[in-house]
């Protein structure tokens, strides 16, 4: 055990679930009469492909898998959140076993920002509650228990703001601030540290809010997450892009004395897409930079996000191509 603790994170983050990209409708009406983001009700990722992602892992040498769960378990005390092909809990102990015995480590994701939360069905809706909590609190001790108590528990927590929220699909629209975020933040992380685990944050919210990292606790494992959307590189001096706060993560993460992974992607953000420029070079810079301007005892690995599902062959690709950008990364 003490061999995992302490190699390099070499982690990909799979999406077994997808519904932290919908809304729902109340329960008196059609989720059909949504625009767009109806939420799957039958599991999206394909077995036989995910299978196939984790054994592009294996021959990279990759040691953990970050397994963005959502609607895809069936959640003992809150069964009503599965849709048709969720994981049993037995299934997914069968996979987490499978994952052991090849080198992998199963470390579960349930995203609690309210503008990835719709695999919460119509709890989504009562944020901030005691129902609210309770459901929280619930599905952090079923996924603890089922997953043998891991030592990391992502608990997501990005992206929350009205901007981030103004689509076509979120007909709900609910947005934290100040010290309601702080509070439920802090409540998630002390359910997820009440299991025996310990949380794993986006540190997105540090962008606008530096006090964000005054207030957090140093037990928090942060991912900044930085895809060069952009495209104004990996200098932060050059940077003067809207990007440099992004960038910014980083070195603010390492001043605070906080252990980070830092996620890097193959997935193009717009400015890289209107210049057809692409995202193969993000990983490599990635971890070129940070392991030159990081220190080895904040610095605890690397995650790479295709932000693919595993439901078809041109994603299973997309998936792969990521993975390997990934291991070829690491080797500098």
């Amino acid at each position: 055990m003490s061999e995992i603790k302490n190699a390099e994170i070499k982690a990909v983050l799979l999406h077994l679930g997808h519904n932290m990209w919908c809304d729902y409708m109340p329960e008196d009406m059609d989720n059909q009469q949504l625009p767009s983001g109806k939420p799957d009700t039958i599991l999206r990722s394909k077995e036989d492909l995910w299978r196939r992602a984790i054994d592009r892992m294996v021959e990279q040498k990759m040691n953990m898998l970050v397994i963005d769960i959502g609607e895809a378990l069936v959640y003992p005390s809150h069964p009503e959140l599965a849709i048709e092909g969720s994981w049993t809990p037995d299934k997914m102990q069968e996979e987490i076993r499978r994952l052991k015995a090849l080198g992998i480590e199963a470390i579960p994701k349930l995203n609690f920002s309210t503008t990835h939360n719709g695999w919460l069905k119509h709890y989504r809706r009562m944020v901030s509650t005691k129902e609210y909590y309770r459901v929280c609190e619930d599905v952090i001790r079923d996924t603890g228990e089922i997953f043998g108590t891991p030592r990391f528990f992502h608990i997501g927590y990005d992206e929350e703001t009205a901007h981030h929220q103004d689509n076509s699909f979120h007909q709900f629209i609910c947005v934290r601030k100040g010290e309601l975020w702080k509070h439920d933040f802090l409540h998630i992380v002390g359910a997820v540290e009440k299991n025996g685990m310990r949380a794993w944050a986006w540190s997105d919210y540090g962008w606008d809010h530096q006090d964000f990292y005054e207030w957090t606790p140093k037990s928090v494992l942060m991912s900044n997450w930085y895809y060069d959307e952009c495209y104004g590189g990996f200098e932060l001096e050059a940077n003067n892009t809207a990007d440099h706060k992004r960038l910014k993560g980083f070195y603010d993460l390492e001043k605070a004395g906080f252990e980070q992974v830092p996620c890097g992607t193959n997935w193009s953000g717009w400015k890289r897409r209107e210049v057809n420029a692409g995202a193969d070079d993000v990983i490599g810079k990635l971890v070129k930079t940070c392991r030159r301007d990081l220190g080895s005892k904040t610095l605890k690995g690397f995650m790479m996000a295709p932000w693919a599902s595993c439901d078809t062959e041109d994603n299973l690709a997309y998936v792969n191509h990521g993975i390997d950008l990934f291991a070829e990364a690491l080797k500098q």
